[in-house]
């Protein structure tokens, strides 16, 4: 096992027990091991663990069982329409991953599809293909799955923390990502219709109260 590295902050309790990769990161339950190199594939779901979060509630991260408030790590996108590709986790895991995932500390970073993506393990293709910068930790104690979509549909949250670079993100951090994510949702709508694109503007005028001042 490899040490933790020093530029990241120390996992919370139920983290600490997960395995470190060769780079130095925590690695959560979800990740799939490729048997080929013996490495961890952080974009490959491991097969099943979606189904058995879904199904025994437990955290998505360090795979213990949740309590009544579960967290959705999601981008703003995932706020307005209230739908996550992903289970959810404790607060504190959560929190951590805000703090910690090279993905959400640095916005500029692009999605890794350098390396040809194996045949095994399971894919997430719920979500749409950017770093959409700013995170939101959407806290609800409520969601429903459509097993056929792999789609989660997210309760009314109790609150909503926005992160960026590890930090709380700024308004205007929030601003630009909804900015720049919206006309992907509108593009998905419009090829359904004008039925969808209504809804979409209803999500939207729902998502604005839960935005910081």
């Amino acid at each position: 096992m490899s040490a933790l590295r020093t530029d990241i902050p120390k996992p919370p309790k139920r983290m600490a027990k997960l395995p470190i990769d060769h780079r130095g990161y925590p690695v959560p339950k979800f990740v799939w091991r490729n048997p080929a190199d013996d490495q961890w594939d952080f974009r490959v779901v491991d097969p099943g663990w979606m189904d058995r979060c879904l199904r025994f509630r437990v955290c998505w991260l360090c795979g213990e069982k949740l309590g009544s408030n579960m967290v959705f790590v999601v981008g703003p996108m995932c706020v307005v329409n209230r739908a996550s590709g992903e289970p959810p986790c404790h607060h504190e895991c959560a929190q951590y991953a805000a703090k910690a995932c090279p993905f959400m500390v640095n916005p500029d970073r692009p999605r890794n599809d350098k390396k040809a993506l194996p045949k095994e393990g399971a894919f997430n293709e719920n979500h749409l293909d950017r770093n959409p910068g700013a995170t939101a930790l959407y806290i609800t104690r409520s969601y429903d799955w459509n097993s056929r979509d792999g789609v989660i549909s997210m309760g009314e949250p109790v609150r909503i923390e926005w992160w960026c670079r590890g930090r709380t993100a700024t308004r205007a951090e929030i601003d630009r990502s909804i900015e720049t994510g919206l006309p992907l949702l509108r593009a998905v709508a419009q090829e359904e219709g004008t039925q969808a694109l209504a809804q979409l503007d209803k999500m939207i005028e729902r998502a604005q109260p839960w935005l910081p001042a």
